[in-house]
């Protein structure tokens, strides 16, 4: 501690009211460094202003200074700013807040700024400022508004009140402008409802705001006139939030819009500003109510220096259009008895004989010795095309279907609290893991026998291999499950994955533009193709547009994404179990029958089971967890679903891979819900503030 005393002794005596303006911010800096300490303990900070206090009471002299420091600080530097835009985006669009934020991060701000909001940052540059400044208590406020902060000297007459006083209408001023830009832009108004737009509640935001603004300038900021147009102001902009609310249903069901959806995220967020600024001006305690202000903002400020929770904020609710969209597709994936089981098995049978062909055309196409990027290319459209065949053909290919039907299943996971949710859910898992097993084992099953089918009708009609033994000694050679099968496999499942993501957006891209009316109903169309048949075109492209874009850009990336990795020095090939189990079997017919007592043989096909794991795991993994992101399932109810998940694993074992009866146990209570309500309160709490969800 004497430490400490002495360095706040030389930090006092460094202070200079005639500084420039840098070094005036880089000697506050340094005081509130040393306010902060090393042990990021929030009762020592406390201390430290105590300590802080105590020593400026004791020097008369300095504490002219700092008041003269103080009245040069008011008197240059522009607070509204921090009150009314810190935290939010300056163009109001999430590409620009993107680049913003990438700016922050790469270019500090400088201390030469009169902005306070630029400033700020380097005030407080960590998540420990909030905690020091929430745990000052009252009596360490009053000594510090008595003894260190006083009116500015050039404070206006009592009727309009004090610089602080101007500074926070300012920023209400500021927030209320860009709350009502946002209410009146096309894209929000023209999707409300028809009641939002007739209450018209953003025309009548500015008004409120004038009446506030009169009642304090001509009563007080805490006289009754004054508290009542605060409380209808108050009103006002829930009335705002109301009306901007309304949009979610029709973004449910046209289409998500990410800029949209920004928007909507930065008017909730500005409301909440509002209401804490005007929280400001109606308290009896001021001090306590601008200390956890400035708490509250510190923690926005270091969210919005965030990319990660820039993106996760902003495509939470096109996460959950697209769960929820795949999740309409994904149940028809997903058996649930033994004979939709047996429908599997002769689905992935189909499956398999085209991906047969689809095995013997990559061979072909690697023979014809084009560069990598094109024979990736010609190898992707190839995929594409078998994909998609096969998905008319009404067949499947396993392991692809993972990314589709997860989503279904976290769909049951919205009323997970109610008793039996867990086993609900741990059924669909079930479900979905034995529909896969049928699935891959009917396309490996299938595959197999017809790629040696093809070879030797090449063999008798072409009189020639389509394979000499060297490349089928490589084939085995590159498919063995311990090298690096398992991580190309896990690769592949991530591909599997982002297929199904682009399928949703594209749906949603299809609907939020309306394209499946457009083809109903423009007038070129129906021309070209009659009313009804441009109708029934509309529908079945509306209803089959998601199968189309996953096929094909499943397809199109298993084709370019080795190449195009290979050009940047990063190896990687394309492990799926329906072809690679092709590959091994046509190299295995090659060499002949002899290659059922070389190691070489069971190596790779160890590989495809692992290949066949790795694919299911991966790809179901990746879209699980997105689907319970978008689904806002807390830690505490995941915990529950994966003890259930392992209960279910050592009682029923089989009924993960067999049509068998599922048992189920009654569950004694009801689970616990993860969290309670959100809040609106503005200021306290250890978390920035967050709107509630909105409904999906």
């Amino acid at each position: 501690m004497a430490s400490s005393q002495l360095d706040l002794i030389e930090l006092l005596r460094a202070i200079d009211p005639e500084a420039p303006l840098a070094e005036r911010h880089l000697w506050l800096m340094r005081l509130l460094d040393w306010v902060r300490g090393d042990t990021e303990d929030p009762d020592m900070a406390v201390a430290r202003v105590r300590m802080l206090i105590d020593a400026a009471e004791v020097r008369p002299e300095w504490l002219k200074l700092w008041h003269h420091w103080w009245e040069e600080f008011l008197t240059t530097i522009d607070a509204t700013p921090l009150l009314a835009d810190l935290g939010f985006a300056p163009q109001g669009a999430l590409m620009s807040e993107l680049v913003h934020r990438l700016r922050r991060k790469l270019m500090p701000p400088t201390p030469e700024t009169t902005d306070l909001s630029e400033l700020f940052p380097l005030l407080f540059p960590t998540d420990f400022d909030a905690k020091w400044l929430r745990a000052l208590d009252a009596r360490t406020l009053t000594r510090l508004r008595t003894v260190l902060f006083r009116a500015a000297p050039d404070a206006p007459p009592p009727n309009i009140n004090d610089y602080a006083m101007r500074t926070v209408m300012d920023a209400v001023m500021f927030a209320v402008t860009q709350i009502c830009a946002i209410g009146h832009s096309t894209a929000v108004r023209m999707r409300m409802s028809e009641d939002a737009k007739r209450e018209r509640a953003f025309a009548q935001l500015p008004l409120a705001f004038v009446t506030m603004r009169e009642a304090i300038q001509a009563h007080g900021r805490q006289s009754a006139p004054a508290l009542i147009a605060i409380g209808q102001l108050r009103e006002q902009l829930d009335a705002c939030r109301a009306a901007a609310s309304t949009v979610y249903t029709h973004l449910e069901e046209h289409g998500i819009s990410v800029h949209i959806e920004f928007q909507l995220r930065q008017l909730r967020q500005r409301i909440i500003r509002v209401k804490a600024l005007l929280l400001c001006l109606e308290t009896d305690a001021p001090a306590q109510a601008t200390t956890q202000l400035l708490s509250h903002l510190v923690r926005v400020d270091q969210d919005a220096r965030s990319l990660r929770a820039l993106m996760a904020d902003n495509t939470e609710l096109l996460a959950a259009k697209v769960t929820e969209r795949n999740a309409e597709t994904g149940q028809h994936y997903i058996t649930r008895n033994a004979s939709e089981y047996l429908h599997m098995l002769g689905a992935a049978a189909g499956g398999g004989a085209v991906l047969a062909c689809t095995t013997w055309i990559k061979l072909v196409i690697g023979s014809l010795g084009l560069t990598a990027f094109w024979a990736g290319l010609v190898a992707g459209i190839n995929y594409a095309a078998c994909f998609v065949l096969i998905m008319l053909l009404g067949w499947t290919v396993a392991t692809k279907q993972p990314a589709m039907t997860a989503p279904a299943m976290a769909a049951r996971l919205r009323n997970i609290g109610a008793p039996g949710a867990a086993d609900d859910f741990v059924d669909e898992v079930v479900y979905l893991l034995r529909s896969q097993f049928a699935a891959i084992l009917g396309n490996v099953g299938v595959v197999v026998p017809v790629v040696i089918g093809i070879a030797m009708l090449i063999e008798r009609t072409a009189h020639h291999t389509v394979m000499d033994g060297y490349h089928a000694q490589y084939t085995l050679a590159q498919h063995q499950i311990f090298g690096p099968t398992a991580l190309f496999a896990a690769a592949t499942g991530g591909l599997l994955f982002l297929s199904s993501l682009i399928a949703g957006w594209v749906e949603n891209w299809f609907v939020f533009h309306r394209l499946d009316s457009v083809i109903a109903h423009h007038p070129r169309v129906t021309r070209w193709l009659g009313a009804e048949r441009a109708r029934r075109w509309g529908a079945y492209w509306r209803q089959r547009i998601s199968s189309y874009a996953a096929n094909i850009s499943l397809g199109l990336m298993l084709g370019l994404v080795p190449p195009v990795l290979g050009f940047f020095g990063i190896p990687f090939e394309v492990r799926h179990v329906t072809l690679v189990a092709g590959q091994v079997g046509a190299a295995a017919h090659e060499i002949g029958p002899q290659v059922i007592h070389r190691a070489m043989f069971w190596g790779a096909v160890g590989g495809i089971a692992i290949t066949g794991l790795m694919n299911l795991a991966f790809s179901f993994l990746l879209a699980f967890r997105l689907a319970l992101t978008a689904q806002n399932i807390g830690a505490v109810n995941r915990k529950r679903l994966y003890v259930a998940l392992r209960r279910r694993m050592l009682r029923q074992p089989l009924s993960f891979v067999l049509p068998v009866r599922l048992k189920h146990r009654p569950q004694a209570t009801e689970a616990e819900p993860d969290a309670a309500p959100a809040s609106d309160a503005p200021v306290g709490g250890d978390k920035p503030l967050e709107p509630p969800s909105p409904p999906r």
